[in-house]
């Protein structure tokens, strides 16, 4: 399959977000403070997945931004390679990742309260992000802008957050996810894979409520602002029950 570079900075937070990339990664290594900074950050995109899985992902995450804004034009749009969906590779990262950071923190909790601790916390957080925003726009240049985020640690926290969410109810009703209206006025045309930035393909995985279900959705819309036949919407199950469902576009 084709897959299509099209504009996905639709926000403000989509479209500016990478400058807090900047900000943190580099200017966290003159004043290692600003990774504290993170922290917040790690919190809400944990309580966001519990109700709505990687929703973070497509509307805030300041690497996203980056990703879509900058490393696309100049980077390849290629299909990613079967091993960034490994569960085992995408678990594997997540270990990686969880055990880095506990090693990192641990002498700087043993040795808290000398005159830099706050220093040092906050360098353990610029160091991660650093790794992530270098290594992440390698692999966006040469395979796929969003190649990363296949694998991401932060997005499979989140799919395991929304996955409690799930068990313990509290997203069933209010999760925004992609809906089709009518499956029968989809034309199977793909447009929605060419476009999606995890490379899913919404019209082959409809299920009998015309849902899409897919934990590496990323609720970005971008497949809705490209469907030539306004099938699609983003919407919560409340949405689609009360029929307060947005008005999708009509095609001319």
């Amino acid at each position: 399959m084709r897959f299509l570079k099209v504009e996905r900075r639709n926000t403000m937070v989509r479209r500016y977000g990478w400058l807090f990339v900047f900000l943190v990664a580099l200017g966290g290594l003159w004043m290692p403070k600003l990774g504290l900074l993170l922290i917040p950050m790690m919190v809400t995109l944990a309580i966001l997945g519990l109700f709505r899985g990687k929703y973070w992902c497509g509307n805030y995450c300041p690497h996203g931004s980056l990703f879509d804004g900058i490393i696309m034009p100049l980077g390849r749009n290629a299909p990613l390679p079967g091993v960034l969906k490994s569960p085992m590779v995408i678990w594997t990262a997540f270990a990686v990742f969880v055990v880095g950071l506990v090693s990192r923190l641990a002498p700087v909790i043993s040795g808290w309260g000398a005159l830099d601790s706050w220093d040092r916390l906050g360098y353990v957080f610029v160091f991660n992000y650093l790794v992530v925003t270098v290594v992440g726009s390698i692999v966006g240049l040469t395979v796929n802008s969003r190649a990363w985020c296949a694998i991401c640690p932060m997005g499979t926290f989140q799919a395991v957050a929304y996955g409690a969410g799930t068990r313990l109810g509290l997203n069933q009703r209010t999760d925004l996810r992609i809906y089709a209206s009518d499956t029968d006025a989809c034309r199977a045309c793909g447009k929605c894979a060419m476009v999606c930035p995890m490379q899913i393909s919404p019209y082959q995985q409809w299920n009998n409520e015309g849902w899409l279900e897919d934990n590496r959705c990323i609720r970005c819309g971008i497949c809705i602002d490209h469907c030539p036949f306004a099938v699609i919407d983003l919407v919560s199950a409340d949405d689609v029950d009360s029929g307060d469902e947005p008005s999708l576009q009509q095609v001319g």
